[in-house]
């Protein structure tokens, strides 16, 4: 399928360059914002991008399952129109995840039942492809391969940044000028040592440790009989019950076996490990799924799963002309599956932040618009975060923040509500809306469940 893309013509254009710092799903999103206001983009990655939707050494964790949850879906299709039908020519499956989902919850299996909550089933690498050849055809945007960013540049008053220094694969080193910066380099991004190199303020950290760990390993699927799920997934449940696992169906065929272990309760990574961990699951479904299974790969562990979130948002001086976004500003514990769709919200924002900006002011010279856009994005962060958080701290092996008495009411309330979930299809549904960000979390507080919630609590209060 051939791919053109046209750079719209709007009065908004700024007719200047933008340089996006990591060629990361989040980098590509803000370059494809990027393009709708500047005459020239350019995406500055450290890697060497593949030829093929193959992982790459800059991303650890490409060997592992990533979900697309329906609000980033959509998004992607609004960014990108036509994507839903090249995914389709690579043979990738439509999930609805209220039917084609078995979810063990704490209080047994979710009910099954179509909903409007779809998305296409693939692997990461195969949609950050297909994203960088869209981005590849707009002529206003260049990618600047096996190329580090080694810091920023500010102007003569030290106000705003007007640019980046590079280090080039050969060795030798330049700098490259634009109107406006933005690092999506990643959880290692350096711009707080740059700041604080700058003579600014780093941002302060908040950090929340489950200890979770994962181990993948991929399959193809050679089963004769139909399984009647095309994700599976064995919650783990606090605070006892460390271990869970997950199975995720991606295009060629094959499968994505992920075992999760919470606590420091890490998933081996050898051949008899790995198997005799999916056997100590609390269901035998994964197992039963492997044991005969023919592996297309090896056993990939990662660990590096802490939430992190870094508040651009309070500082009180910050440079004009440059913004953070994606794991750069907050990095999320990846088992909730929320960092493409959050990614992909930022985008969004940021092009409503131009789109004010540049209707307020006839001569847009951007001041200002990366301050509002960072207190913008803290709040458009906060509840994936209360809810990644909210989730890790069930665990009495968690490090960090300590949770508020208000998070402490509200974990205690969804836990009622995962509970009710099993049983209630409303309950579900408003459930997985809240997961896949399609509603704000008031749903739970809906006068119909709230007095589910209610009767939970006066039936167990009246058992004990």
């Amino acid at each position: 399928m051939e791919i053109t893309a046209k750079v719209p013509e709007t009065s908004l254009k700024i007719k200047q360059k933008a340089i996006v710092i990591g060629g990361s799903i989040a980098g590509l999103l803000i370059a494809r914002v990027l393009t709708d206001y500047f005459d020239q983009v350019t995406i500055v990655e450290r890697d060497r991008f593949p030829d093929e939707p193959q992982p790459r050494s800059g991303v650890p964790q490409s060997h592992q399952l990533h979900v697309l949850l329906t609000q980033g879906y959509r998004t992607l299709n609004q960014l990108f129109p036509g994507l839903e039908e090249e995914l389709a020519s690579w043979d990738v499956y439509t999930l609805n995840w209220t039917a084609d989902l078995k979810w063990l919850l704490p209080g047994g299996w979710s009910p099954h039942f179509p909903s409007e909550l779809k998305t296409q089933s693939c692997s990461r690498n195969l949609l950050e492809f297909l994203i960088r050849k869209r981005l590849a055809a707009y002529s206003n945007l260049e990618f600047k391969e096996t190329t580090i960013v080694t810091g920023l540049l500010l102007n003569p008053n030290r106000t705003a940044v007007e640019g980046v220094k590079l280090r080039h694969s050969n060795g030798t080193e330049t700098q490259l000028t634009a109107q406006f910066i933005v690092d999506a380099s990643g959880r290692n991004s350096q711009t707080p040592q740059w700041l604080k190199s700058l003579g600014y303020e780093p941002p302060q950290e908040t950090i929340v440790n489950a200890f979770l760990g994962y181990s993948t390993r991929w399959y193809e699927y050679a089963g004769n009989e139909p399984l009647d799920y095309k994700a599976l997934y064995l919650m783990p449940r606090a605070p006892h019950q460390s271990r869970g696992g997950v199975l995720y169906r991606v295009e060629g065929n094959r499968w994505i076996i992920g075992l999760i272990g919470v606590g420091k309760d890490y998933p081996p990574t050898d051949e008899v490990g790995f198997l005799e961990f999916a056997r100590s699951l609390r269901n035998s479904e994964v197992y039963e799924a492997i044991k005969n299974a023919q592996p297309i790969s090896p056993i990939y562990g990662y660990r590096r799963t802490e939430n992190r979130l870094r508040h651009y948002e309070g500082l009180s001086r910050f440079p004009n002309n440059f913004v953070v976004v994606g794991d750069a500003v907050c990095v999320f514990n990846p088992v909730y599956g929320q960092g493409m769709t959050v990614a992909g919200l930022a985008a969004l924002l940021l092009d409503q932040c131009f789109k004010q900006h540049t209707k307020s002011n006839s001569n847009p010279d951007l001041k200002n618009l990366g301050k509002q856009f960072q207190k913008k994005l803290a709040l458009a962060n906060k509840v994936p975060w209360l809810m990644a958080t909210g989730e890790d701290l069930r665990w009495f092996t968690t490090e960090g923040e300590q949770p508020s008495v208000m998070t402490r009411f509200l974990q205690w309330y969804i836990e009622q509500v995962i509970f009710l979930a099993s049983d209630q299809a409303e309950v579900y549904q408003a459930f997985m809306e809240v997961i896949h960000m399609t509603k704000p979390s008031t749903v739970f507080f809906r006068p119909s469940i709230l007095l589910s919630v209610m009767r939970r609590m006066l039936s167990r209060h009246h058992k004990s």
